[in-house]
């Protein structure tokens, strides 16, 4: 607990002094910082760090509305280069899924094309996480691993709600970095990392959406006296503050599960599925009513709420929605039986 304290602390304030509510991109300055602090490869295996460390990190970047690749580098591309025995490139990453999977991905997942015999390739990307400020792209293509050269890439820019990068990458007839075989299961494992890392950012976001609605209700004077004294105010903050709760209960569920029975457990998949759902579904509760609290100055360009209220919309539907990963959830459930819910719910017999 006390390694979890201190490791927030230090997020915190990573993040707290890189923000700029006018600034878009890939926060230079807050990478550094997190990587001379070896934030950014927190769940390699030489570091010492976990999976739990990885959740404490990603809740406070959302809180903060980072603008840093931290989960694409470590527990997606990183991870996978890792397992794929490749040496891991230094610099912001991020991982591309192409090639047959065998399961259903979630809409609007990186994704694109990989053609060539190995030696030399050929690629075209799409909506790759921060693709314009990439050292290099991990791409997983049905059952090879190819580490290549982001900076050789002609680069399409595109961006989510949030103006977070989300690229077309094309690569003509380039050399990879380095090749590998895919561990088994990679394309489904990833999955599972990618909407674990998203329920956990999410939860941080809807956290740091409550902070600031408490703080504003309580600086904002209406009819002789501030507005978070107004029973309807505290009604929709307490509101807010459930859905925090639930979103943050479950992604550490999730998290600890994963760490305990790793990713191909079953049980891993469905704590991660109810994750996911849950802090998806909070996102639009949250930023809804953060934004009755603030009024019509929280939807202004200039006003910081809209920082964690436009992550909070964007990231609910990224690797995989609600609906998607309910869909998961109701079908562990029915192969579950009447016999195996229970467990399957509580992760005891």
């Amino acid at each position: 607990m006390a390694r979890n304290a201190e490791l927030a602390e230090l997020a915190e304030s990573i993040f707290a002094d890189s923000w700029d509510v006018a600034a878009a991109g890939l926060d230079r300055a807050a990478w550094k910082a997190c990587d001379e602090a070896g934030l950014t490869t927190l769940t390699a295996p030489d570091t010492g760090g976990s999976l739990d460390d990885a959740a404490v990190l990603l809740e406070a970047a959302g809180a903060w509305a980072a603008r840093v690749p931290l989960a694409e580098t470590d527990l997606l591309a990183g991870w996978l280069a890792r397992a794929a025995g490749l040496d891991v490139p230094d610099g912001p990453l991020a991982v591309v899924v192409t090639g047959p999977t065998g399961d259903p991905r979630p809409a609007g997942t990186p994704g694109g094309t990989v053609t060539g015999d190995g030696a030399t390739v050929t690629a075209d990307l799409v909506r790759v996480p921060w693709g314009r400020a990439l050292s290099a792209v991990v791409v997983l293509d049905g059952g090879r691993v190819l580490v290549l050269d982001a900076g050789a890439a002609t680069v399409t820019e595109g961006a989510n709600l949030a103006e977070e990068p989300r690229d077309g990458l094309r690569l003509d007839a380039v050399t990879p970095l380095a090749t590998g075989a895919a561990p088994p299961g990679a394309a489904q494992e990833l999955v599972l990392r990618a909407a674990l890392a998203r329920a956990l950012l999410l939860a941080g976001a809807a956290r740091g959406a409550l902070a600031r609605s408490i703080a504003y209700a309580g600086e904002r004077n209406q009819f002789g006296r501030a507005i978070g004294r107004f029973q309807a105010v505290q009604q929709m903050l307490a509101e807010a503050g459930s859905e925090v709760a639930a979103a943050s209960a479950a992604s550490a569920a999730a998290t600890a599960t994963a760490q305990r029975e790793g990713f191909a457990a079953p049980a891993a998949a469905f704590a991660v599925a109810a994750a996911k759902a849950r802090c998806s579904e909070a996102a639009g509760a949250v930023a809804r009513i953060a934004h009755q609290v603030h009024g019509a100055i929280g939807f202004t360009r200039e006003h910081a709420l809209r920082l964690t209220t436009t992550r909070l919309w964007a990231w609910r539907d990224e690797d995989g929605d609600e609906a998607f990963w309910n869909d998961r959830v109701g079908a562990a459930a029915l192969d579950a039986g009447a016999d195996g819910l229970w467990p399957l719910v509580t992760g005891r017999p």
